[in-house]
């Protein structure tokens, strides 16, 4: 199934273009599509994203993965409680208002890359494998995010690790190493990368 035309991202509000992007996505491809999430289906993400701002037993599991198991019967509960739509409206709206992530000034930090990567993970699987023109704006966004996750990303790397733009060929050196390797694209396929999509990143 092809997926719907997306606008231009805006810069000043990257983590809500992206969640009313992915929302969209949701809704046009139903609960069963396939996502590049292991084993998840539309379904699963949504779910994911609902537990992940609003449900607080079950979020710590998401990282804690001595907790996974109650994360994944609270994944299971919210599927029981609401219909597929329910979810997506859920995640559309945002998180409530007791939400860590209801916090000002915490959204677009916390949820930018967390929902252009899941966006994407619905997207190249379902009929746009290509790279969204996002802009320099939202790239030199996504570069500073780079810099300050890239290390964590490559810090078991057997060899060393510099990741370079495409566009303007900037450098960042991420892990040491005798042997180097380069990685070369956008800041957006180098995020779609680091966060383990090395398959589908450009």
């Amino acid at each position: 199934r092809h997926c719907p035309p997306w606008p231009r991202l805006a810069f000043v509000h990257l983590a809500q273009t992206e969640r009313a992007a992915l929302c969209d996505l949701l809704d046009h491809l139903g609960p069963d599509a396939p996502t590049l999430c292991d084993g998840w289906t539309t379904h699963d993400l949504a779910t994911h994203l609902w537990v992940r701002e609003t449900d607080p037993l079950g979020a710590p599991g998401i990282i804690a993965k001595p907790l996974a198991g109650l994360t994944e019967r609270r994944m299971t509960e919210a599927q029981q409680r609401w219909t597929y739509p329910e979810l997506v409206e859920r995640v559309r709206t945002g998180p409530s208002r007791f939400s860590v992530f209801a916090i000002p000034g915490v959204d677009e930090p916390a949820n930018a890359t967390e929902f252009f990567v899941h966006h994407e993970d619905v997207r190249r699987v379902n009929g746009e494998p290509n790279p969204r023109e996002l802009g320099a704006e939202v790239e030199d966004w996504l570069w500073r995010r780079i810099k300050l996750l890239g290390r964590a990303w490559f810090r078991r790397a057997d060899v060393g690790v510099v990741l370079e733009r495409v566009d303007d060929g900037a450098q960042l050196r991420v892990a040491g190493g005798e042997l180097t390797v380069n990685l070369v694209g956008t800041p957006s396929e180098l995020m779609l990368y680091g966060h383990g999509r090395r398959e589908a990143a450009h």
